[in-house]
């Protein structure tokens, strides 16, 4: 059960990521951040009420509200990174916040196997290659290296965050709630502050028309990765959280292969030896 939900959240982080960077080319990116997670807001908001989640209240949602308010810092970081790029070097660098939630179950007391281990060391580097790492070229900046590393950790706090926020399938509900309000929040504060200081929040010469349109877009980046965030929760909490987090990033492989069947991006050959590296590590934790 755990490789499976940790499976489908790869899946639909990647599909996330490809759809966000999608609508970023004509949305500005922290206007699709707070667009994306209020359409959420509003459908949880509707399933806590149907399930009754709301009696789940307890101090482990602070474990949520944390993960809300380090979201989007991670986000605006990882795309303020993209711009200073390179990109080869960026993208992939993003995905080593999963050492955060491996190393959280190491501490907690979790020891993989020996087929396991392999399996993370093979998978991690599969993750890292997938991304295209550019190895020549210009240097990195160090502002564009600081906010990659500082995003990469906020990725792999939210993972470990959000997988103790909840016990019971109806509190996983109102955490991912909780969590979505205070992304908005915290989202919503920086786009307000953007907008004071002159900065564009919406599409030039189309602002809410463009923003409508998208509305379908926004919708499925925000709920993909909800849904996301709760399959991850399960996920850790029905088996190692050593071996959920690192099949859970397997997400850049599906952006990936999503570019490549959407867009018609060619897979470099570095890109391709990760994505069939990473496909190693997974059978290998799956069967360990």
């Amino acid at each position: 059960m755990t490789a499976l939900f940790a499976l489908a959240t790869s899946l639909l982080w990647g599909l996330a990521d490809f759809g966000g960077g999608l609508l970023t080319r004509r949305i500005p990116a922290l206007t699709v951040v707070v667009a994306s997670q209020a359409i959420a807001v509003i459908v949880l908001g509707a399933v806590v009420i149907a399930t009754g989640g709301w009696t789940e209240w307890g101090p482990q949602l602070w474990f949520a509200v944390g993960a809300g308010l380090v979201g989007p810092v991670a986000m605006l970081s990882f795309y303020k990174a993209l711009a200073l790029g390179p990109m080869g070097v960026v993208s992939p660098l993003g995905s080593v916040g999963v050492a955060v939630p491996v190393g959280v179950g190491l501490v907690l007391g979790e020891r993989p196997g020996l087929l396991q281990y392999g399996g993370i060391a093979v998978a991690v580097v599969g993750i890292v290659l997938a991304g295209g790492p550019q190895f020549r070229g210009a240097p990195v900046q160090r502002q564009a290296l600081f906010l990659t590393l500082l995003a990469a950790f906020g990725f792999g706090a939210v993972m470990a965050l959000i997988a103790e926020a909840s016990t019971t399938l109806t509190g996983l509900f109102l955490a991912l709630f909780i969590q979505r309000v205070s992304n908005v929040l915290a989202g919503g504060t920086a786009l307000y502050i953007a907008h004071r200081r002159g900065m564009e929040v919406l599409p030039r010469g189309e602002g809410m028309r463009m923003l409508w349109s998208a509305f379908p877009a926004l919708a499925f980046v925000g709920l993909a990765d909800v849904a996301a965030n709760g399959t991850y929760s399960i996920a850790a909490q029905n088996g190692p959280v050593t071996v959920a987090a690192v099949l859970a990033s397997l997400y850049p492989v599906i952006t990936a292969l999503a570019a490549r069947g959407v867009l018609k991006e060619r897979l470099r050959a570095v890109q391709a030896a990760g994505a069939g590296l990473a496909l190693v590590g997974t059978v290998m934790l799956a069967s360990g």
